[in-house]
């Protein structure tokens, strides 16, 4: 029930709500739920990523690159890339680590 929990919560918050849908030694998926807007600020993933839109909009931000991802898109997110990601729309990503 982790992505209802999402949004349930979502719906309480101004900024995007994740939550590990599974976890084990080295590997993760996480869900992360936007509102049309909402910021995930600048940060770097410490482990090889991968950024999948199951719905809505977002775009992705690397140094000097803007690349928009909608439903069903697919990104791989570069070890210690300072990057931040912003919902279009109203948005449910998955993010897959390790």
């Amino acid at each position: 029930m982790i992505i209802k929990e999402v949004l349930a919560e979502l719906e309480l918050k101004d900024h995007p709500v994740a939550k590990a849908l599974y976890k084990k030694e080295g590997f993760k998926v996480l869900v992360l739920g936007f509102k049309q807007n909402m910021i995930l600020k600048e940060h770097k993933a410490s482990v090889p990523t991968k950024l999948l839109v199951l719905e809505g909009a977002v775009t992705y931000k690397n140094e000097g690159t803007i690349t928009t991802l909608n439903k069903y898109d697919e990104l791989e997110i570069p070890v210690n890339e300072l990057h931040e990601v912003t919902a279009l729309q109203d948005a449910l990503c998955m993010l897959i680590q390790g």
